[in-house]
């Protein structure tokens, strides 16, 4: 898969955001709605972790199936780009649906409960918004993340199965540094980092539906 000439606009400050970037690997990663619990507590890690992401050659951008009035408020202090998609159109593109296993999968429940308590506190301390009662496109979205390279291939992706099944900062880390070596060095290469990684997370929290480009196609 290839992503061509990609124009994006941050909610926060009105800029043009161009995927692919020329210059460095983009994560994409498509949330659910606006003030989801579970996407809140997942961003502050990236957030906390950015200055590695950048040091790698990241960009990180955020979609939400929401309106920009309504994701604004919450996503004003991450320290990157985050996209309104109220109508799904990155969804759909890449084949990221609803479920109601979102919510109803029990891997997911802990993670809720956990994400529920620490925003509740946010919330009390003034540090963090409630979402909407009945949020744009409903709350039965999966998410899923994209790494895409300056020339448009998707180097790998991950959709899904429930609300917490997502890369972690360490995966995204590791596929950076290994099509890195991808890029510069040779195309002989493995993932056994990642892949020591990314069994660890699949066992945590699920078993999304992943793919590993190897230079010039994809492993679907």
């Amino acid at each position: 898969m290839r992503v061509t000439d990609l124009r994006l606009t941050s909610v926060t400050d009105g800029a043009a955001i161009a995927v692919p970037d020329p210059d460095r690997l983009v994560h994409l990663q498509l949330r659910r709605f606006a003030g989801c619990p579970v996407c809140h507590l997942h961003l502050r890690g990236f957030a906390r972790r950015h200055g590695e992401l950048d040091r790698a050659g990241v960009r990180e951008v955020v979609v939400f199936h929401a309106t920009a009035d309504e994701l604004r408020p919450h996503v004003l202090d991450l320290p990157f780009a985050a996209v309104a998609d109220p109508e799904r159109r990155l969804y759909t593109r890449f084949g990221v649906e609803p479920s109601p296993r979102a919510l109803l999968d029990p891997r997911v429940w802990p993670a809720i409960l956990r994400a529920v308590a620490v925003v509740a506190v946010e919330i009390a301390r003034g540090r963090a918004r409630p979402p909407a009662l009945r949020p744009t496109g409903d709350r039965l979205g999966r998410p899923a993340d994209l790494l895409i390279a300056p020339d448009g291939q998707v180097l790998a992706q991950k959709h899904g199965v429930h609300a917490d099944d997502q890369w972690s900062v360490d995966e995204v880390l590791a596929l950076a540094v290994q099509f890195g070596i991808v890029a510069t060095e040779t195309a002989n290469w493995d993932l056994p980092n990642f892949m020591r990684i990314s069994a660890t997370c699949r066992q945590r929290s699920g078993h999304g539906r992943e793919s590993i480009s190897r230079q010039a196609g994809s492993m679907d």
